[in-house]
């Protein structure tokens, strides 16, 4: 676990996003993830929130009101700042900041941004070199541009669902919100991507991340299968994700996970479990014919590793170099041995909260690696602060901070 002194001196460390500041009106999940990358990577994240703040405050246990674990979890390395934006003077308040800004974000349908006066053009017109980001459900540019849309829905739609169903063929969600976290790291990157195109070109830009396309092609890139050769009816899905042995493995004593994708992999796994003699049956003999029966080599790797203990299997796939792990269940990822030699856990101390447990960033920069920085923030922990950093005189500030927190009280 990560002590307070090393956290103080990661803390000095400048990340690749150093200097550059994000707007950030997102709330739930996609938005928050998105913006806590930037923030890990050194960009000044202020979090701006509605007298009631953010949703996920109130989302699972927590030590105080309007700090529940879910928002911890995504929120470290921002500033809050509480604005009522149906108040002219909060929204001026917002539109100062975005002057100095090099990021907006939210998570709002296009139409209630605009309604807010905060919709692309309008905040462009304060500050043309802004990246203005957002994820909305569906294409912009199509007929559901404005529909609303969340995580189930879009696993529905992408056919997600659909391949995630059991034995019995009914459609099943995946037990996480993978739509809201993958469209999050994608909306990360394609701010910083648009951030590239600036830092070339002096260009701003509006970057939309649509939940569903994004999704659809998550999923199509292996699952497209025979329709990229122009098949509707028939071929499509990656053969072998739909085979009932691909799981992991029963042993003697539990389970093990272990994959073979080249034939140098294939010898080796078969060679193991004692039966290299198929590498010479047709059906097993290169990658093409293989992928044909990989049901039924499934099949045959399932009956063998049966007969043996998971620590047996583990010892000889080690041996002969054969790609393998265990099977965590969630409990046991928080004393998992590689996890703690490598500190993927780390504790640390939150001013309101105490003791807490993150996650470490699992990108590593050689020159300029990612930081934590700051705790996940009180709601509105930082208005006059921010206020100040804008112009706003400390009356003024104290004035605006006042009317957000008699709003909420």
């Amino acid at each position: 676990m990560m002590s307070d002194r090393e956290l103080n001196a990661q803390s000095s460390c400048n990340g690749p996003l150093h200097g550059l500041k994000v707007v950030d009106l997102s709330i739930n999940v996609l938005g928050p993830i998105a913006t806590q990358i930037l923030g890990d990577m050194g960009a000044d994240v202020i979090k701006i929130e509605a007298p009631i703040g953010d949703q996920n405050r109130r989302n699972g246990p927590s030590r105080n009101p309007a700090m529940s674990v879910f928002f911890l979890i995504m929120n470290r390395n921002k500033r809050s700042i509480v604005l009522d934006l149906k108040r002219p003077e909060c929204l001026e308040a917002l539109l100062r900041i975005v002057e100095t800004a090099d990021v907006f974000v939210h998570s709002m349908r296009d139409t209630a941004a605009q309604r807010l006066g905060i919709g692309y053009e309008q905040i462009r017109a304060r500050n043309p070199r802004i990246v203005y980001a957002n994820a909305p459900g569906y294409n912009p540019a199509g007929p559901k541009s404005d529909d609303p849309a969340f995580d189930d829905v879009i696993q529905g739609a992408s056919g997600l669902a659909s391949v995630n169903a059991g034995a019995d063929g009914v459609p099943r969600y995946f037990p996480t919100v993978i739509a809201d976290k993958f469209c999050g790291y994608v909306l990360a990157s394609s701010i910083s991507m648009a951030l590239l195109h600036r830092e070339r070109t002096g260009q701003g830009q509006h970057v939309q991340v649509p939940m569903l396309e994004t999704l659809l092609q998550f999923n199509l890139f292996e699952h497209l299968w025979e329709g990229a050769l122009g098949s509707k009816d028939e071929g499509i899905g990656y053969s072998r994700m739909f085979s009932p042995h691909r799981r992991p493995y029963p042993t003697k004593d539990g389970y093990i996970c272990v994959l073979a994708v080249n034939d140098v992999q294939w010898r080796k796994l078969l060679r193991v479990v004692g039966q290299e003699a198929l590498l010479n049956d047709p059906k097993f003999s290169d990658m093409t014919v293989r992928m044909r029966h990989i049901n039924e080599l499934y099949g045959v790797l399932a009956d063998a590793l049966q007969h043996e203990t998971t620590a047996y299997w583990e010892a000889r796939f080690v041996e002969a170099d054969v790609p393998h792990g265990p099977v965590n269940s969630l409990k046991d990822l928080l004393s998992d041995p590689y996890l703690e030699e490598t500190g993927f856990f780390r504790k640390y101390q939150h001013p309101s909260e105490g003791e807490l447990v993150m996650t470490a960033i699992p990108v590593h920069f050689s020159a300029s690696p990612g930081t934590y920085r700051l705790p996940p923030p009180r709601l509105g922990e930082h208005t006059e602060q921010i206020l100040s950093e804008v112009g706003y005189e400390p009356e003024e500030a104290a004035r605006i901070a006042g009317t957000a927190t008699s709003t909420t009280s």
